[in-house]
């Protein structure tokens, strides 16, 4: 533990009495005895002088603090070393705030395989401070070692920079320390705080607390961090995982509890997806591109369609299938998060405050949404035919509906989603399809089906993240027949850079403060307000999802939906 603490060096001759405080660190007394002999004293006691002026301006009575006792105020005897220098002593001191991360729960599946490798990754490219701790607390009597075998095993480096990658590593893991939580968290925190403070520098302490716990067990964890492991000395900032509640009701609750104990600014609910490069570019695409953000309205877009499959894996089972389902899982965070983004107004600037303003604004005015026009889904087959889902669970592994947003820009465009499990591909994407050229000239000369040839605008993330602009363009020869083309930006052929993982954008953001990804409460209650009726409606009246065969393309009720709404699926 010591061995990350920068203490400051003072001179070597100086007898200075130290008394221990709590957590085992010492601090320098409050009187301090001055001898001499040396000729050049005057020179050298400027150079005193200069240090103790250092040692004095901290305010904080915790940190250094000295004070000259005088002998019937002369002194009697000085004794000081002349080649000691305090300009080599300011400089060898450790500045800057510190940065402590506690992750809570750290012996799970979420934290081993993304939240430490993402904190990893960050480390190795200098995105977190030198004075770092990282803290991984649990309800496991592990040793600090015990906890740096279990995550070395996923750590990682670029493939596109190894440079260092064993010092690094070593360098990281020497870092970080396992924190037993026992049974009760009261305890737990407070001796996690003690140890933060060991390692602490005595300027400004910054900590996060990455809560990567089960629902039930989220309050208790706020709340022991709020009274018992806050730092006094700086910002202290928590990462909620997602679901965010059950429904509307619990999650009033929730949200009201944790605000009795943290400001709105201090807290992060995380979405791994929205991390997503391709969330980004909903952005960056309209608002610094003069050719897109004329179009971007009810004038000329006829449906968006946003299409999230995820593939079968033990951490998706986990959350389908742990009562929440696909809706409260996928559809309240991400899609309506997605959603929002793509539908809001410009806002004022980039703070994440003004784009936060804009996107509650969206999920306000999205209309009730009711049973007919929403598609449940069950998956037959697969992997976890025999584990996760039993003959009488009704929960869904797929969602589909029709959104609409009544505002000005957007009123009458449908917003099809759609979030499944085991379909027939792993994607995330958003298309957004532009109405048919009026009195098109060329329809005559158009080779395939005319709702083909619609102008599309595709923005994926999987299986490869790319832009498609979907033109139609002369076919090369002899008369004039025309075809549907995509313009293709791949970021692989274009970018030689390794793509970093959405967790450590957004655990980025959150050490920089920058909100605009994160749900804030107000945008947590109109998500909500959305989905509530549905699912009260779905687990009063039992509603029993329509089978689908895993690999193939979800119900067949989608396809209905779909034409309801004048939309073809994107399903090639």
């Amino acid at each position: 533990m010591s061995a990350l603490r920068s203490p400051i060096v003072r001179p070597s001759s100086l007898q200075l009495e130290h008394r221990a405080v709590r957590g085992g660190l010492p601090v320098v007394s409050r009187s301090c005895v001055l001898y001499s002999s040396n000729a050049s004293f005057r020179t050298s006691f400027c150079g005193l002088k200069l240090w103790m002026f250092n040692m004095l301006k901290d305010p904080n009575p915790k940190c250094k603090k000295v004070e000259i006792q005088a002998k019937d105020q002369v002194y009697d005897r000085l004794k000081f070393d002349a080649s000691y220098h305090v300009q080599n002593d300011i400089k060898e001191t450790r500045g800057g705030p510190s940065l402590c991360i506690a992750v809570v729960g750290a012996t799970g599946e979420l934290a081993r395989n993304k939240v430490f490798p993402a904190l990893f990754a960050l480390y190795y490219s200098g995105c977190l401070p030198e004075n770092v701790g990282i803290f991984g607390y649990s309800r496991k009597e592990l040793s600090d070692e015990n906890l740096r075998s279990i995550i070395a095993e996923t750590l990682t480096c670029r493939v596109d920079h190894r440079e260092n990658c064993g010092d690094k590593l070593n360098n990281f893991l020497k870092r970080t320390y396992h924190q037993f939580g026992g049974y009760d968290n009261k305890i737990g925190m407070a001796e996690l705080n003690s140890r933060m403070e060991q390692i602490e520098d005595c300027h400004e302490a910054n900590r996060i607390f990455y809560l990567s716990v089960p629902q039930e067990a989220l309050l208790d964890v706020v709340l022991s961090i709020a009274d018992h492991a806050q730092s006094k000395r700086g910002w202290n900032r928590i990462i909620i995982e997602k679901p965010f509640g059950f429904n509307a009701s619990s999650s009033y609750l929730l949200t009201q509890s944790i605000l009795s104990k943290f400001e709105e600014k201090q807290k992060y609910r995380i979405d791994h997806l929205l991390g997503k490069d391709l969330i980004e570019n909903l952005t960056v695409l309209r608002f610094s591109n003069l050719v897109f953000e004329p179009l971007w309205s009810r004038t000329y877009i006829r449906n968006v369609q946003v299409i999230v499959s995820e593939e079968c894996g033990m951490e998706t089972r986990g959350r389908y299938f742990g009562g929440y389902g696909v809706i409260r899982d996928v559809v309240h965070s991400h899609i309506l998060q997605t959603i929002a983004l793509f539908a809001m107004e410009p806002p004022v600037s980039l703070d994440g405050e003004a784009i936060r303003n804009e996107k509650v604004k969206v999920l306000r005015s999205i209309r009730k949404l009711g049973m007919d026009d929403v598609v449940l889904g069950q998956h037959k087959g697969g992997p976890i035919e025999n584990t996760a889902i039993h003959k009488d669970d009704l929960t869904p592994t797929f969602f589909a509906a029709a959104l609409y947003i009544d505002n000005t820009r957007w009123d009458g465009v449908p917003f099809l989603i759609k979030a499944g499990l085991g379909l027939i591909k792993h994607r995330v994407e958003i298309r957004i399809q532009f109405h048919h050229v009026p009195g098109n000239i060329y329809r005559e000369r158009i080779r395939h089906d005319t709702d083909l040839a619609t102008n599309e605008l595709i923005l994926r993330d999987l299986p490869d993240e790319t832009i498609l602009l979907k033109v139609n363009n002369k076919v090369p020869g002899l008369g004039v027949q025309l075809d549907a083309s995509e313009l293709n930006l791949l970021y692989n052929d274009k970018y030689n850079v390794e793509i970093p993982d959405s967790y450590e954008h957004l655990i980025l953001d959150v050490i920089d403060g920058d909100n605009h990804l994160f749900m804030r409460s107000d945008e947590l209650a109109a998500a909500w307000n959305i989905l509530t009726p549905i699912l009260y409606q779905i687990d009063e009246n039992k509603i029993v999802p329509e089978l689908y065969q895993f690999g193939g393309r979800g119900p067949v009720g989608a396809y209905y939906l779909g034409a309801k709404h004048g939309v073809r699926w994107a399903d090639d």
